[in-house]
C-alpha cells in the first residue's frame, strides 16, 4: 500500500514521524527530570540520616540522570533545529518548483508563438495595403480623368462642345444677375411706396 503513496502523502508521513520523535525525547527529558528531583530528595535523606554509602550512590545516580538529561536535552534541540532547516529547504523547493512550473509555460508559450509566420503575415498585409493605395489612388486618378475628359469619346463624337458649355454657364449667369436685378427693383419701389405713404400721414 505504501508504494502507491503519492509525494504529499510521503511527505506528511516522514513529518508525522519526526514529530512523533521531537515528543518521545520531550517526554524523556520530563522524566529524568522528575528522576533527578528524586534523586536530590533521596540524597538529601541520606545525608540527613549520615548514610554516606547511600549518598554516594545516590549522588553518582543523580550525575547519570543529568548526564542523560543534558544528552536528550542536545538531542531536542539538534531536532528542531533540523526541523527548521527542513522547513527552509522545502519553502526553497516550493520556489524552485514554482520557477520551474513558470519555465515549462514561458517555454510552451514562445513554443506556440510562431513570430517567423507572425512577421510574413504582416510583411503581407503591408504590402497589400501599400499595393490596395496604390490600386485606389490609380482608381480615382481614372475616374477624375474621365470626368475631365467627358469619357471616352473623341473630340468628334461630342455631343456638346466647350464653348456651349461656357455659353451656358454665361447665360445662367446673366439670368442670375436678372432676377437678382429684378429684385432690387421691387424692393425700391416697396421702399418708395411705404415713403410715399409716410408723408401723406
Amino acid at each position: 500500500m505504501g508504494l502507491f503513496k503519492n509525494k504529499d502523502e510521503r511527505r506528511i508521513e516522514r513529518e508525522m514521524k519526526i514529530r512523533a520523535g521531537v515528543r518521545a525525547i520531550e517526554r524523556s527529558i520530563r522524566e529524568q527530570s522528575q528522576f533527578q528531583e528524586d534523586f536530590i530528595k533521596n540524597a538529601q535523606h541520606a545525608k540527613k540520616i549520615g548514610d554516606n554509602n547511600q549518598y554516594l550512590f545516590i549522588r553518582n545516580s543523580l550525575k547519570k540522570t543529568a548526564a542523560i538529561k543534558k544528552m536528550l536535552e542536545r538531542q531536542l534541540l539538534t531536532m528542531k533545529n533540523f526541523m527548521l532547516m527542513q522547513k527552509q529547504a522545502q519553502a526553497s523547493q516550493q520556489f524552485a518548483e514554482s520557477m520551474a512550473e513558470m519555465s515549462k509555460e514561458i517555454g510552451r508559450v514562445f513554443s506556440e508563438m510562431d513570430l517567423t509566420a507572425t512577421q510574413a503575415q504582416w510583411e503581407k498585409a503591408v504590402t497589400q495595403a501599400g499595393t490596395m493605395d496604390e490600386r485606389m489612388g490609380m482608381f480615382l486618378d481614372a475616374m477624375e480623368q474621365s470626368v475631365v475628359q467627358g469619357g471616352p469619346t473623341s473630340a468628334k463624337e461630342e455631343l456638346v462642345s466647350d464653348e456651349e458649355i461656357d455659353r451656358m454657364i454665361s447665360a445662367d449667369v446673366l439670368a442670375s444677375e436678372k432676377r437678382e436685378l429684378g429684385q432690387l427693383d421691387e424692393l425700391e419701389s416697396e421702399i418708395a411706396k411705404e415713403l410715399g405713404s409716410k408723408q401723406k400721414d
